[in-house]
């Protein structure tokens, strides 16, 4: 399946977005901790990482723990300046 251009996260279904605030509140985690925060089935959760992956939020990398499973985390966006999106990068004094 190919990514559709100009896809944002208000246009991927209601279990992607779900996988997408469990990580924003909890991650970065593996597939199974989603699958146990979220309550939703294995299946799906790897449908909607897949999703999340095609269009950039999300970041797969090496769970050093248990090379088997992989960890995955949001991607933090970078500002115009090349700062991270943290609190403090946009309103530094």
């Amino acid at each position: 399946m190919a990514a559709t251009d100009g896809e944002t996260i208000e246009d991927l279904p209601p279990s992607a977005k779900l996988v997408f605030k469990v990580l924003e509140y909890d991650g970065p985690l593996t597939q199974k901790q989603i699958v146990e925060e979220s309550m939703l089935s294995a299946r799906t959760v790897r449908y909607a990482l897949e999703r999340l992956e095609e269009i950039g939020i999300v970041d797969e990398d090496i769970y050093f723990a248990d090379a088997r499973q992989s960890l995955y985390r949001i991607e933090e966006p970078v500002a115009a300046d090349g700062a991270g999106s943290g609190e403090d990068a946009c309103c530094a004094e």
